[in-house]
């Protein structure tokens, strides 16, 4: 068994998509950083690395066997048995898992550079620890508020919390079912299409403004994320966590 020491760890909780496991130079000044004494190292195939990595499905019992206890946590000089924790790697990337007593990865995180260049450098020679489990046979669906990985491609940690908000909202206006509000708001996105957009049915006017928005991220998405949730307390609070104080 490969062993890392001191390893400082930026949990993201929950997380099912790893573009939401922010990588080292994402970590923000008032995360929560903690160091782990010892975290067992194992190297894995592709498919299970994805499937840790892009879930938050059942870990092969296999492995939860094998890094049972064996890890620690560092905390005020004390130190701290973590039941199943570890840090996995497919030779290309690398995820820290801590289930926090469960058999899926609650907790995940990146590793520091100079960390990162270690692992690769000790599993190099490794072949990869083989472990049966079966992953879903369905491809991973994908939706508003769990979105493609391609949506996410080239943001900023920033840019993809906006834009998840932006989303939320949009299911939110979604939900209400109000064919004349939504027609607002594709007019508001698209005000060239005003004639059509008047012409259009819900399901029409949601779907034209949802593929037209969904790719990339510019001041237009900002500017229309910050009129759409506008006097809605909770997204306006995240909203000031990503962007500051709203502008009225």
């Amino acid at each position: 068994m490969l062993y890392l020491h001191d390893v400082w760890v930026n949990w993201f909780e929950g997380e099912e998509n790893g573009y939401n496991i922010c990588h080292f130079h994402e970590w923000r000044k008032e995360d929560v950083i903690e160091l782990l004494d010892q975290v067992p190292l194992i190297k894995v195939d592709s498919v299970l690395f994805h499937y840790i990595e892009n879930d938050l499905a059942e870990l092969p019992k296999e492995l939860l066997d094998e890094v049972y206890h064996k890890a620690y946590l560092r905390k005020n000089h004390e130190r701290i048995q973590l039941e199943y924790c570890f840090v996995a790697t497919d030779g290309t990337g690398i995820i820290v898992v801590d289930t926090i007593g469960y058999n899926i990865p609650i907790r995940k995180s990146r590793l520091i550079p100079r960390q990162e260049q270690l692992v690769y450098e000790m599993t190099e020679m490794h072949e990869p620890v083989s472990f049966s489990f079966s992953p879903c046979q369905t491809k991973k669906e994908y939706h508003i508020l769990s979105p493609d990985p391609d949506l996410m491609n080239g943001l900023t940690r920033r840019e993809r919390q906006l834009k998840q908000l932006l989303f939320m909202a949009l299911d939110q206006l979604y939900s209400t079912k109000n064919t004349a509000q939504i027609r607002y708001w594709y007019t508001e996105w698209a005000p060239n299409l005003y004639r059509e957009i008047q012409e259009m049915h819900f399901e029409e006017v949601w779907t034209g403004l949802f593929e037209d928005m969904k790719h990339g991220w510019n001041e237009k998405h900002l500017h229309f994320c910050e009129n759409l949730i506008k006097g809605q307390p909770f997204f306006e609070k995240l909203w000031e966590v990503e962007h500051g104080p709203r502008v009225n």
